[in-house]
């Protein structure tokens, strides 16, 4: 891949002034060939995989970033859910593989490791029931170990006695750990429509249909893309369409050159490259900054849900010109914790919980790193989930919930992460009972559009 001195001054320059990174080289590692029915050896098994195929991610990429000059910020691991890996051990053995997950993530150095999860759209093996019911302790006794339970597809549906347990699992977890202001539910994150190959965490997970390893790339760039938006105030939405995609197309170039460096040197097959913007808490790196400079005097007020329809859509399409290898979740991410603007829009009242679902329906996922109070009772936590799955669900895309009920905080208050996870506003959510509701359980049928094969 070869690069002008133009595009060399360019990426410079994004890097330096506009919060350019690599977010994430995640590497994909296979654990069937680790079943084992001794958790002992089980967990024996998965560590020393682990180690020979990961051992060499963070120096490897150390090096990449000091030859490029481009930060690749986070260092991650994904691997099969644990769930088809552990089925055959006994369910109180389930945190030791967690334990092993973690012990083997802090060996390799990578900052999360990913796929302390299950897949249950259509529903329930004794594994996945073993690993649901092992969540809240598991997330609760790591650092390190992310979470993900596939819910629902449009082929199959959505589980909704699955969707029940999961309220159940969060708030469990949320207890676990109030004392560091609930955060095991930031590692936890429940899907529709769940992509094998995302490199992003929490919902990170190494897929039965991917290779023996793979390396997967997320990159990141809201303040990219801000910037090109702020140097076209006179644009119309077609010009500034073009103007997003040809920035995208940069950024995602960037991104499969980092990727195919690291999997050359670790002898590995590229993946994909995921071109989400994902945004942080600095200041300039916000998805919401992007749809104010397009004109709306802050997000949450009418037009966001259509420039955020521009942006997703401009986004995949010059990623899709620069990358034949795009995948994972592929679009902008509206983290209300993580995006600086997305808090002050909370915090001045612009957005709801109702505005985050509609813009669901236009962008990779909606309620994410979403607090809301902590006595929010789990039925309404289910029903909050069953809402985007839905979603997902007629729409055909992913969908995922990462909500947070912070033990003793009310809405309107704050609770602080640190890091990318920033600082989340507690948003209010309905009071209204839907106990009736989630208590009816079974499966919402697949719409009849499911029926294409």
């Amino acid at each position: 891949m070869n690069y002008s001195p133009q595009e060399i001054i360019e990426t410079i320059r994004m890097v330096q002034a506009e919060h350019l990174d690599i977010r994430t080289v995640t590497m994909g590692i296979s654990l069937l060939d680790c079943a084992d029915a001794d958790p002992t050896a089980l967990c024996r098994k998965i560590y020393d995989k682990i180690m020979a195929r990961a051992g060499r991610l963070v120096p490897v990429c150390e090096t990449i970033e000091k030859e490029l000059g481009i930060p690749i910020v986070h260092k991650r691991i994904s691997v099969t859910p644990i769930a088809l890996v552990a089925a055959g051990i006994p369910a109180a053995a389930f945190p030791r593989v967690a334990a092993t997950l973690e012990k083997a993530a802090a060996a390799a150095g990578v900052n999360f490791i990913g796929g302390f999860s299950a897949l249950v759209h259509k529903g329930f093996t004794v594994g996945d029931e073993n690993l649901i019911d092992a969540l809240p302790e598991a997330l609760a006794t790591t650092e390190r170990v992310c979470a993900s339970v596939n819910l629902a597809t449009s082929k199959a549906g959505i589980n909704m006695d699955a969707v029940a347990r999961m309220g159940r699992v969060i708030k469990r977890t949320a207890e676990l750990t109030a004392a560091a202001g609930s955060i095991g539910c930031a590692k936890l994150v429940v899907f529709c429509n769940v992509p094998e190959d995302n490199p992003f965490m929490a919902g990170a997970f190494h897929g039965v249909g991917e290779p023996e390893t793979v390396i997967n790339v997320g990159v990141s760039g809201p303040g990219v893309v801000l910037q090109a938006v702020q140097q076209s105030p006179e644009a119309d939405f077609g010009q500034l369409a073009e103007i997003i995609k040809k920035t995208a197309f940069k950024v995602t170039r960037m991104g499969e050159l980092v990727g195919r460096m690291a999997s050359e040197r670790l002898a590995t097959r590229f993946g994909i490259v995921d071109l989400s913007l994902a945004p942080t808490p600095a200041v300039g790196d916000s998805i919401a900054a992007i749809l104010e400079e397009m004109g709306i005097e802050r997000c949450g007020a009418p037009g966001t849900t259509a420039a955020l329809a521009l942006l997703n859509d401009a986004v995949k399409k010059g990623g899709a010109m620069a990358s034949s290898y795009v995948g994972g979740l592929s679009g902008a991410f509206i983290p209300v914790s993580e995006d600086a603007g997305m808090i002050a829009a909370v915090e001045a009242g612009a957005m709801s919980l109702e505005k985050l679902e509609a813009m669901t329906c236009v962008c990779s996922v909606g309620i994410d790193m979403v607090a809301v109070p902590g006595d929010t009772p789990a039925e309404t936590l289910a029903a909050l989930i069953a809402d985007e799955m839905a979603i997902g669900m007629v729409n055909r895309k992913t969908t995922a919930v990462r909500v947070i009920p912070v033990v003793g905080k009310r809405a309107g208050e704050r609770v602080e992460f640190g890091g990318l996870l920033g600082t989340a506003p507690v948003m209010a959510i309905s009071r209204l009972d839907v106990s009736r509701f989630i208590g009816r359980g079974g499966q919402i049928p697949s719409p009849i559009a499911s029926l294409t094969n």
